[in-house]
């Protein structure tokens, strides 16, 4: 029982203690967006897990506050604890989570996706998450954007100063007052192409 109780209140503390944390870090930096915009219809965009930490203020610049405030955004997240934390950080930011991930719930993940995307939600995706390896692209990613021919767009940050923590997806965290320049990729698309190509262009794509 006891542990049960401390887990329920770190479930519950945490992401109110990470969210505190990176809005401080935020504020205090300077920020650039690139001038690309999202396409016109539901797309899949997909970012490196090792940028989890300040990418919540990417879906305020590009959904919330872009070209049409009422878009929305699912974020396919794991089942395990740590998705839970990230899923309950993002979601003060108004950002739904998918829950699922290739080692567990997967069906259910790409289901679901399957219909946010022709409900005209976009989903986004860590393709080398949730354990890795590094800068991978899962199958996943590919099959989402083949099965209901979307686009897919690359996110990415980049920090003038920042942690490395060290850890399998070398996570950075800008430092406060450093510069910050987040990019989105113009759209490009995988469909028609078999899985191996479709990995290896999305990798190209998203390590320039």
């Amino acid at each position: 029982m006891w542990a049960k109780f401390k887990r329920s209140v770190f479930i519950n503390l945490a992401p109110r203690i990470i969210y505190f944390f990176i809005w401080i870090i935020f504020l205090t930096c300077k920020k650039s967006f690139s001038k690309t915009n999202l396409t016109n219809e539901p797309c899949v965009v997909l970012f490196w897990h090792g940028r989890l930490a300040l990418m919540s203020f990417a879906y305020v610049h590009w959904w919330e506050n872009g070209q049409n405030p009422q878009r929305r955004a699912k974020v396919i997240i794991s089942d395990h604890k740590d998705g839970e934390i990230i899923a309950r950080v993002i979601s003060f930011f108004g950002i739904g989570a998918i829950r699922g991930s290739s080692s567990k719930g997967a069906v259910k993940a790409l289901a679901q996706s399957f219909r946010e995307l022709k409900g005209g939600t976009d989903v986004i995706i860590t393709p080398d998450g949730p354990r890795g390896p590094y800068h991978s692209v899962a199958d996943g990613a590919v099959v989402i954007a083949q099965k209901q021919n979307a686009q897919i767009q690359i996110l990415n940050y980049e920090a003038s100063k920042f942690w490395q923590l060290k850890s399998w997806d070398k996570m950075i965290i800008p430092k406060p007052f450093s510069e910050i320049s987040y990019t989105l990729s113009p759209p490009f698309s995988v469909t028609d192409m078999a899985l191996e190509d479709a990995r290896e262009l999305i990798t190209k794509e998203m390590k320039k």
